[in-house]
């Protein structure tokens, strides 16, 4: 009797394209990583001392010191609130509503347009030359610079829920980038900007496959389950959503953890803003921490500033078992936060691009937003309801142990892992491979 064929797992493409992105904080780089397979070269990070010439280099340098002052300002005594104000006017986006036609190209575009004909970029145009691939950046200014010098498969990856009109071309109609979309949202604004629809995929925002496993998702179904039962000491999740998860999850996936400690990861800001919130949180979670009902662990990026913050914060409030993430380079550091993410079950950080982290179905306590881009994140998060906003760090013991015994944090994760996309690596690589890429119903494959 013959026996029936074995289905073959679906293999990822064998697809080659120039990744390119810029040194404007750990957003955009992260958006990057999970693409470095298909990087001809290696990621191409623009505005870094080995990729770029020393006069484009001041160019990046005098835009990375704006985007981290911007960063910082708001926190200054006095002077801080309006230097913030007028530093955010820059890079605002305006409101979703009313719907209106927003394609008229703004000052910012203007300003642009003029640093790439100035140079900016160029060392980038004379390495893509050498080999006719696609170009996939997840930076605004690459993919206008390519666009402008005649480039035709342009792929920009959306950082953020919405985005300022400084992403798209000065006609949109004209231009040939094709962009990429972490959510509905996403894809509203770049219609008001004039983006025609042919060329805007909504593909999800890019996750490390090593957090998913593979298509069909065998490493995040087994961490989720694990999640959602620590994440509801109280039991009160369980009985009302048991069935909907083992159909998800597979009820294999589904068993009680025997570890039952909250792993809470917190997330400083690339520009290493955020510290007093940490110094306040890890003082109100100090006896859980010391009793091991919580561990936490904080993200240090690549900057040895805030390391030693880290170490000095464990020290002075006597917790060595604290964890600190940091890498002497960006690839170190990227590995040692995708090994983070599979255990962390709680993340808390400013609505960055980090925010799109729920799809895992990780729950977001939301900090402060920095930026226009970072308030609409967070408007995205709590619509979606998978972040809730952070309330007073000094009582964080009170109101988190309030969240996790209603079941509160275990709704956000669910509602994160339903509602928002996980296959956005999987999606682009479709889409540089063959141009298209095929629409899903299912919240397991989109």
């Amino acid at each position: 009797m013959k026996k029936p064929a074995r289905k073959t797992p679906a293999r990822r493409p064998s697809v080659r394209a120039w990744v390119v992105t810029a040194d404007m904080g750990l957003g955009h780089q992260r958006a990057a990583w999970p693409l470095r397979h298909v990087a001809e070269g290696g990621i191409m990070t623009l505005g870094r001392a080995d990729t770029t010439s020393p006069n484009e280099q001041k160019q990046w340098e005098n835009l990375r010191r704006s985007y981290e002052v911007l960063s910082r300002t708001k926190s200054w005594p006095i002077i801080g609130g309006a230097l913030f104000g007028v530093l955010d006017r820059l890079q605002n986006i305006p409101r979703f509503y009313p719907m209106q036609d927003r394609s008229a190209p703004s000052f910012q575009v203007g300003w642009l347009k003029g640093l790439i004909k100035k140079g900016m970029c160029s060392g980038m145009l004379e390495t893509m030359r050498s080999k006719p691939l696609p170009l996939v950046t997840t930076f605004y200014t690459p993919a206008i610079a390519a666009d402008m010098a005649g480039y035709s498969r342009i792929y920009c990856v959306i950082c953020d829920a919405e985005v300022n009109r400084i992403w798209v071309a000065e006609d949109p109609r004209k231009s040939r980038i094709v962009y990429l979309a972490p959510s509905g949202r996403t894809v509203g604004r770049l219609k008001l900007y004039g983006v025609p629809d042919e060329r805007i995929w909504l593909t999800g925002f890019p996750l490390p496959v090593e957090l998913l496993g593979d298509r069909q998702l065998s490493v995040l179904r087994r961490d989720m389950g694990a999640r959602l039962h620590r994440l509801d000491p109280a039991n009160r999740f369980w009985p009302l959503h048991r069935h909907e998860v083992e159909h998800f999850l597979g009820p294999a996936n589904c068993r009680p953890p025997r570890d039952k400690a909250i792993n809470l990861t917190f997330g400083i800001g690339g520009a290493g803003a955020q510290t007093d919130i940490a110094c306040a949180m890890a003082k109100s979670l100090r006896q859980r921490i010391v009793k091991g009902d919580l561990r936490l662990t904080i993200l240090a990026g690549v900057r040895p500033e805030v390391a030693a913050f880290v170490e000095s914060l464990k020290k002075d409030l006597e917790l060595p078992m604290i964890g600190c993430v940091f890498g002497a380079t960006l690839e170190e550091y990227f590995q040692r936060f995708t090994a983070c993410m599979r255990s962390t079950d709680i993340l808390w950080t400013k609505p960055s691009e980090l925010s799109f982290y729920c799809g895992l179905g990780i729950p977001i306590i939301i900090a402060p937003p920095i930026g226009s881009q970072e308030h609409y994140n967070q408007a995205w998060l709590q619509e979606i309801q998978a972040g809730h906003p952070q309330q007073d760090p000094s009582y964080t013991e009170q109101w988190l142990h309030h969240l996790l015994e209603g079941g509160r944090l275990a709704d956000a994760a669910w509602d994160g892992f339903l509602k928002a996309r996980k296959y956005g690596t999987y999606k682009i690589e479709e889409i540089i491979a063959t141009g298209t890429m095929e629409r899903e119903t299912s919240v397991l494959r989109r």
